[in-house]
């Protein structure tokens, strides 16, 4: 609904800075972690566009929120914030219970542990079979053994349908299949929180519905909680539990897929009739 009401993201209290200026060393979990991931008050100027003006969101843990809006409105900006691949102007952002807008390098590298992201173009590498992409965080980041690796991505690719394709390389594989191998990588550490930046770019209506469940599978069978950026409106309202419209910088709605729907809000209706309306914009939207 809309983030002025009670029942919205605006009115969350208790998680903005204590007035302490000072950037803690090792994270330190905050009294309140009801939530997986609260965003309070976050500003981003990129020069002099304003590219998010004062976001609010709280993402219940296990379950699935859905960010969409117009190409230009924040949403992928938004996204690498809580990636914490850029930094705030101002606000706050606390995960799983920390308030990483007080971190420094190392504490934000522990924070970092519990996250997966799988990139809006997959992001794998083209030289390597697909068993050496889905590894790479586990030979890049841990101790694991070889055997140990190696039973992971057999498990991983498995959870994702891929089994038996470990030696093939990217170029071979499908568009559906290359985004299996991207939520493979993006899942082989075990992450408490997975985000994903458009996870169906590219694929046809039959493969985006596919990507789509087994997201919801995956989240179900592991708990997860995902946070995703999405084109695909008002097709992902069926796997979310909680949408997020922004535009122009703002949350502008936030609740369940029936909430946001029903709001009868001007610019979301708009936004709504303009997808399907064929609008094909939002494929490569920031």
């Amino acid at each position: 609904m809309e983030t002025s009401e009670k029942n919205s993201v605006a009115g969350a209290n208790g998680h903005d800075a204590n007035g302490d200026s000072k950037r803690d060393e090792s994270p330190e979990e905050t009294n309140d972690a009801r939530d997986a991931v609260v965003v309070h008050n976050l500003k981003k100027r990129f020069g002099r566009q304003q590219v998010l003006d004062g976001v609010d969101l709280e993402v219940p843990p296990k379950s699935i929120t859905c960010i969409v809006g117009p190409s230009g409105g924040g949403k992928t900006v938004l996204l690498k914030h809580l990636n914490l691949l850029l930094r705030a102007d101002s606000g706050t952002i606390v995960i799983d219970g920390i308030d990483i807008t007080r971190l420094r390098r190392r504490a934000l590298n522990q924070v970092r542990e519990k996250l997966g992201m799988m990139f809006q173009a997959g992001a794998l590498f083209d030289s390597m079979s697909v068993f050496n992409n889905v590894a790479f965080p586990l030979v890049e980041k841990t101790r694991l053994s070889e055997d140990e690796i190696e039973t992971r991505v057999k498990e991983t690719l498995k959870s994702v349908g891929l089994e038996g394709i470990a030696e093939k390389f990217p170029s071979e594989l499908s568009g559906g299949m290359q985004k299996r191998v991207a939520l493979a990588r993006a899942l082989i550490h075990r992450p408490k929180i997975l985000m994903l930046d458009e996870p169906t770019t590219g694929l046809d209506p039959a493969r985006t519905g596919a990507i789509h469940r087994l997201i919801r599978e995956t989240q179900q069978q592991s708990g997860l909680t995902v946070i995703m950026v999405s084109h695909d409106v008002p097709a992902v309202f069926e796997i979310c539990d909680r949408v997020g419209f922004i535009h122009q910088g703002k949350m502008k709605l936030y609740g369940s897929p029936k909430e946001v729907t029903s709001a009868h809000d001007e610019t979301f209706d708009s936004f709504l009739a303009g997808k399907a309306a064929g609008d094909g914009s939002e494929r490569h939207a920031n």
